[in-house]
């Protein structure tokens, strides 16, 4: 049973994925324009200088992969759906500069296709959100961990636990037109398990910030940080508005840095990013 069911959940993910809608999300969105920017300046934090080479493994349609590109990084890009790889391969031969620090191909992150200490930083900025099983997290963690040299850091992102409650119920509503995620809150927050509400739907796995430390852990990797990307920003009903005022966007940038790490508001935000260091 536990095997059908994991069949059907890649085949849901796929099936969301497979709408191309991912491509504009981080830049057509205003919470999804807080996400990355914020995600930017975490990891930027314990990256190595360019030109090192960086792993972006489950990058989506490539836009962490094209900024570090055009940062001057080398950057090895791989993700399970082809739509994504695709979409990448295409942005990026438009910018022969960037295309040519780019090397994207489908990969899946528990088994990836670089040697041993081949890298000097590793991105997981997708995987951990499509893996039920501990296990498989654990996997993709480790395989990070292998790609990676001595020393080099490891960011994972994950989803908040309450993201479904705080972002599709109270800020999207989306109860108005999908009545049965009302009910579906509370088991969700147990389990963990975000179901498609409607077909092509996001489905998710969703983390406690506890547990996302402790998957590093079993990994095998030495956690430095772990923050709240968005912390309760991305709530705000004019968030767009603010985020184009450069003093606006400069108070939400300093309020979400202020309470990165406050234990009781980390699981408020959307979005975890861990970062752990291979021994």
């Amino acid at each position: 049973m536990r095997g059908m069911a994991e069949d059907s959940y890649a085949a849901e993910m796929h099936e969301h994925y497979g709408l191309g809608a991912e491509a504009d999300r981080l830049v057509a969105a205003s919470a999804g324009q807080l996400e990355f920017e914020r995600t930017q300046e975490i990891v930027l934090r314990r990256l190595p200088p360019p030109p090192a080479v960086i792993a972006d493994v489950g990058g989506g349609p490539g836009r962490y992969a094209l900024w570090l590109a055009g940062l001057g990084y080398r950057v090895v890009h791989r993700d399970v759906v082809p739509l994504h790889v695709e979409q990448l391969r295409a942005a990026a031969h438009s910018d022969p500069a960037v295309g040519a620090a780019v090397d994207s191909a489908i990969g899946d992150a528990r088994s990836l296709d670089l040697a041993d200490a081949s890298v000097d930083a590793v991105l997981l900025l997708g995987p951990l959100y499509h893996l039920t099983r501990r296990a498989d997290r654990v996997q993709a963690l480790r395989e990070a961990g292998r790609v990676v040299r001595p020393g080099g850091p490891v960011f994972g992102a994950a989803i908040s636990r309450w993201a479904v409650r705080y972002d599709g119920v109270l800020r999207l509503r989306l109860y108005e037109d999908v009545p049965a995620i009302l009910e579906a809150v509370a088991p969700l927050e147990r389990t963990g398990v975000l179901p498609p509400f409607w077909p092509g739907a996001f489905t998710a796995y969703t983390h406690r910030p506890r547990q996302l430390r402790a998957e590093f852990t079993s990994a095998g990797l030495e956690v430095t940080d772990l923050v709240s990307v968005e912390c309760g920003a991305f709530l705000l009903p004019d968030l767009r508005e603010r985020m184009a005022d450069p003093a606006a966007r400069q108070v939400i940038m300093d309020s979400a840095r202020a309470v990165e790490r406050v234990p009781e508001l980390m699981g408020l935000g959307s979005h975890l990013l861990a970062t752990g260091l291979r021994p």
